[in-house]
């Protein structure tokens, strides 16, 4: 999004008013796309279902989700400085969001966002407008988006747009019309009047135009899509993460969306989307694959260094904090606190953990469970 000052506005496409939900979807059209992001899906979600711990395994997909989504909203960060961040948050360093830079911070907060939706929904809670701003107040909690009226609709009427042409491509939904289109996408969701992948197809897309908010529209949309497809069962687990093609395929996906309101072209966009699933949750499954071998092997690695019946413990430990503090090691992971020190001397000391930074004073040390990374590096 870009301010309206110094704007061009003469091939803006304008919101699609009175024409959502569509009643004209071609159907015909739709139904290979539709059954093949459907089989993806299953087999992924038979992936998920077969993991024991499969929170403790794919908790690095988030954090690297977060870093995708925000870097097509031109917030660039690393995985391994969110993940620094957060260590030093949960060790209790005072310091940590104050010397972090403000897109590592936006990043985390992405993450954490989606964690307390997927809280949220597992309550028992509805998607509303309610968990949607909910998700916005935290997503823009800190940093540059404080600024930016957190859990607030907006109030002026905002633009979609090139910020280096400073030309505009899209006008969202005026702020007087939004109430009733967020009331219509909330009714729509919770509906059963549309086969479930096409509801998600549909309200994503529709969220994007409605951009209710100042900032953070696009981030909260895509958390969105993962929140849709637990929610209505698509997928057992909320572990599915598509921003990587979006950013793969960002004009076309930039494209598909915009000729929603410029052309009523809502078929196009659902193939568009039904292809972007079908794709992530192939690569999802891949990764998630390569993930839980990795946890296999490292399971014996990790016995065979550690020569201890808490092996298992350090090992799902590594695995749900790639990036920690030994102070947190010692007190979270259930293993005694002198078993857990030598755990870790053990563990450098046999190449598994790389000394981020060494203990100083009462400053405890920092680790990094480099295997792990290093897959979840490669599959960004």
């Amino acid at each position: 999004m870009i301010d309206k000052a110094a704007i061009e506005l003469s091939d803006a496409v304008e919101y699609h008013y009175d024409q959502f939900p569509p009643q004209d979807l071609d159907l015909q059209k739709l139904l290979q796309p539709l059954t093949e992001a459907t089989a993806s899906l299953a087999r992924y979600d038979q992936m998920l279902a077969g993991m024991l711990n499969s929170e403790i395994l794919l908790a690095p997909l988030r954090t690297r989700d977060a870093v995708v989504s925000s870097r097509m909203e031109g917030t660039i960060s690393t995985i391994d400085e969110v993940m620094q961040l957060e260590a030093d948050a949960q060790s209790g360093e005072a310091d940590a969001h104050r010397l972090a830079r403000s897109e590592t911070i936006e990043v985390s907060l992405y993450a954490r966002a989606l964690r307390q939706s997927q809280q949220a929904l597992s309550e028992g809670r509805p998607i509303s407008e309610h968990l949607l701003r909910t998700a916005h107040q935290t997503l823009l909690a800190f940093g540059r988006g404080a600024s930016k009226h957190p859990g607030s609709y907006k109030t002026e009427q905002n633009y979609i747009g090139d910020r280096g042409t400073r030309r505009i491509q899209f006008i969202p939904i005026s702020p007087q019309s939004l109430p009733g289109g967020m009331e219509a996408l909330i009714s729509f969701i919770a509906s059963d009047k549309q086969i479930p992948l096409l509801r998600t197809a549909l309200a994503h897309v529709e969220f994007e135009a409605l951009h209710p908010f100042e900032d953070g529209n696009g981030r909260v949309g895509r958390m969105l899509i993962t929140l849709m497809l637990w929610k209505l069962g698509l997928i057992s687990q909320p572990h599915f993460y598509v921003s990587g093609y979006f950013e793969q395929n960002k004009d076309e996906y930039i494209e598909r969306m915009r000729a929603v309101s410029a052309d009523g072209d809502w078929t196009e966009w659902a193939v568009f989307f039904l292809k972007a699933l079908n794709a992530q949750a192939l690569e999802n499954l891949e990764t998630a694959e390569a993930i839980q071998a990795l946890y296999e092997k490292m399971r014996e690695e990790f016995r065979e260094v550690l020569k201890s019946q808490w092996s298992n413990h350090a090992l799902d430990f590594a695995f749900a904090n790639p990036y920690f503090r030994n102070n947190v090691f010692t007190s979270t992971s259930g293993i005694p606190a002198p078993t857990a020190n030598r755990f870790t001397r053990s563990l450098v000391e046999h190449g598994l953990l790389r000394t981020i930074v060494p203990s100083a004073g009462r400053r405890p040390a920092m680790y990094a469970f480099e295997p792990l990374l290093e897959l979840v590096r490669n599959s960004t």
